[in-house]
C-alpha cells in the first residue's frame, strides 16, 4: 500500500501541500491515520511537478523513506508549482526496483499513481500483459504491479480513450482479472485530477475556483473535506468535482 496526493492550483511550494500541514504525507510516511493495510511507507517516495514553460513535469524520487532525505526537505522549500502528484510506497512483495518502483511513474505530461495491490500478482494479470504490444512490456520502468497497471493505462490512452475512460476501464478490467483488487489511480495532466476509490480510501478538498486537493486521507482536520465512495472515478479541476459511480465487473 501507499499514501499519494495530488493538487492543482495557485503556485504553491511543494512543501506547502507535502510537509506542512499536520498530517501532511511526510507524516503519513510513518504514520497514516487512515491506511488499511501496511503500517509504515518506508520503501520509496516521489514526487512530479510542473515549471513554466515545460509541459513536460519533473520529478524527484528515491528507493529510501522520505523522512530521512534532507534533500527533499530543500527541494519542497523552494520549488514552486501550479500542480503536483506525490506518493509515499509501502510495497506489496519484496523486490529489487528501487527507485524505478516509486511513483509518480509519467509518461510526456501525465503523472500516475497507482495505492493499492493487484490480487494474484503477477499471475492473475499475465492474460491482460498479453494484450499489450511486446515493445510496452519491454519499457515498463519496473516489474511491480503498478507499473503494469500504469502501462495498461497508457495503452488505452494511446488507443484513443480520453484519460478519465482510460482509467475507468482499466479499472473495470483488472477488477475482473483479479477480484479483490485494491485499485485507488491517481493521475493528472497539471490542469485536471482523475482519480478512482476502489478499496481503500480517498477524499478531495476544493477551494471552488481557486485549487483542488484529492488524496489518500486529508492532510489536515478542515472541515470541508469530502470523502469520495468507493467504487467512484473523481474527474477534478480548480473550478469542478465530477463523481461517477463505477461498474462492478459482471460475473
Amino acid at each position: 500500500m501507499c499514501r499519494h496526493i495530488a493538487y492543482v492550483g495557485p503556485p504553491v511550494a511543494l512543501g506547502t501541500v507535502l510537509a506542512q500541514p499536520s498530517h501532511a504525507l511526510v507524516r503519513q510516511s510513518w504514520q497514516p491515520r487512515q491506511q488499511k493495510y501496511g503500517t509504515v511507507n518506508a520503501d520509496g517516495f516521489g514526487v512530479g511537478w510542473y515549471a513554466d514553460g515545460d509541459p513536460v513535469p519533473g520529478r524527484y524520487r528515491r528507493q529510501g523513506p522520505i523522512w530521512a532525505d534532507l534533500s527533499f526537505a530543500d527541494l519542497a522549500r523552494v520549488v514552486r508549482s501550479t500542480a503536483l502528484l506525490a506518493a509515499v510506497r509501502d510495497a506489496t512483495e519484496p523486490g529489487a526496483d528501487g527507485e524505478a518502483a516509486a511513483a509518480p511513474f509519467t509518461s510526456g505530461r501525465l503523472l500516475f499513481s497507482h495505492n493499492g495491490a493487484v490480487k494474484g500478482w503477477p499471475g492473475s494479470l499475465a492474460p491482460l500483459a498479453a494484450t499489450l504490444p511486446p515493445a510496452e512490456l519491454l519499457t515498463l520502468t519496473a516489474r511491480c504491479d503498478s507499473a503494469l497497471v500504469w502501462a495498461l493505462v497508457q495503452h488505452r490512452i494511446a488507443q484513443g480513450d480520453d484519460i478519465p475512460q482510460a482509467v475507468a476501464d482499466t479499472v473495470g478490467e483488472i477488477a475482473e482479472a483479479a477480484p479483490g483488487s485494491r485499485l485507488n489511480l491517481l493521475l493528472t495532466d497539471g490542469t485536471t485530477i482523475v482519480a478512482t476509490a476502489w478499496g481503500d480510501t480517498l477524499w478531495y478538498l476544493t477551494e471552488p475556483g481557486r485549487s483542488a486537493v484529492v488524496a489518500s486521507e486529508p492532510y489536515d482536520d478542515d472541515p470541508h473535506w469530502r470523502t469520495v465512495p468507493d467504487r467512484t472515478l473523481l474527474v477534478a479541476t480548480c473550478t469542478d468535482v465530477l463523481l461517477t459511480p463505477l461498474k462492478e465487473p459482471t460475473e
